[in-house]
């Protein structure tokens, strides 16, 4: 669907309003679409985003706040989204023995195996939904790359 009719307006200032625009919208459309997916699984996009963060390092623990450096939403409330994650026994968490101001998380056996299956599922909706081949997301992936540079 083209912009302009998602969003049903033709006035843009120029072509890099629009590409802004058209970035926020799908941005959003992508997410709608993956927390439909993760819906079945029963955890959010932030929650699984933890989950896949928390996996890289595993068995290993993360500090919350190492966790939040990578987190894909920056201003997601991690201790309250790890809350979430220990009452339905998907994380465990404790005080580091290193510095007890320090809160320290690991995934579970049971998160483990929840998150193989939202990988699936998160992985069948950029295969079906997006309509990109490899070489297309390749190009897509260099442009955004190339517009974050400022940063």
């Amino acid at each position: 669907m083209k912009l302009e009719e998602a969003i049903k307006s033709t006035r843009f200032t120029d072509e890099t309003h629009k590409a802004g625009l058209n970035i926020l919208y799908t941005a959003y459309w992508l997410k709608s679409h993956i927390s439909a997916a993760l819906k079945e699984t029963g955890i959010t996009s932030e929650q699984f985003n933890v989950m896949r963060i928390l996996k890289g390092k595993h068995p290993e623990h993360m500090c919350v706040k190492d966790i939040a450096s990578r987190m894909l939403e920056k201003n997601s409330n991690v201790p309250r989204i790890a809350d979430r994650l220990v009452t339905k026994k998907l994380v465990k968490r404790a005080t580091s023995k290193e510095d007890k101001r320090e809160t320290i998380m690991n995934l579970t056996e049971k998160g483990l195996q929840l998150l193989e299956t939202a990988n699936k599922a998160v992985e069948d909706v950029n295969t079906n939904v997006m309509g990109l081949n490899n070489d297309e997301a390749k190009k897509l992936n260099d442009l955004i790359e190339k517009m974050r540079k400022i940063d």
